[in-house]
């Protein structure tokens, strides 16, 4: 099993920065790719940023420029940089990886217990 652990949300005023964080432990064998997703109220929860285990990077076209997923495989930790923030960008924050078990064969995709992230003034 792969456990996620996430912090860095808060309450933030429009055009400042905050960074998330998730950490991965338990019985790792490899994590492939590590993600955030957010999920604004009412609304469902769409990917703001992947970055693959060769650190490959993807983003939602209303985070590019603003957001920036780093990634450190020493520590299986993933963070997300996010500069510029606005009102529409509060949302409660996931974090997610693909990653596979020690002893198992297929990876699974695990999820973090989510940030929320508020931008207002």
């Amino acid at each position: 099993q792969v456990q996620l652990v996430e912090s860095g949300g808060g309450l933030v005023q429009p055009g400042g920065s905050l960074t998330l964080s998730c950490t991965a432990s338990g019985s790792i064998d490899g994590i492939y790719t590590m993600s955030w997703y957010r999920q604004a109220a009412g609304k469902q929860r769409d990917m703001v940023a992947t970055i693959t285990a060769g650190g490959s990077t993807n983003y939602a076209e209303y985070v590019k420029g603003r957001f920036t997923i780093f990634r450190d495989n020493t520590k299986n930790t993933v963070r997300l940089q996010m500069n510029s923030l606005k009102p529409e960008d509060t949302a409660v924050y996931y974090c997610n990886v693909f990653a596979k078990s020690i002893g198992t064969v297929t990876p699974y995709y695990y999820w973090g217990q989510g940030t929320q992230v508020t931008v207002s003034s």
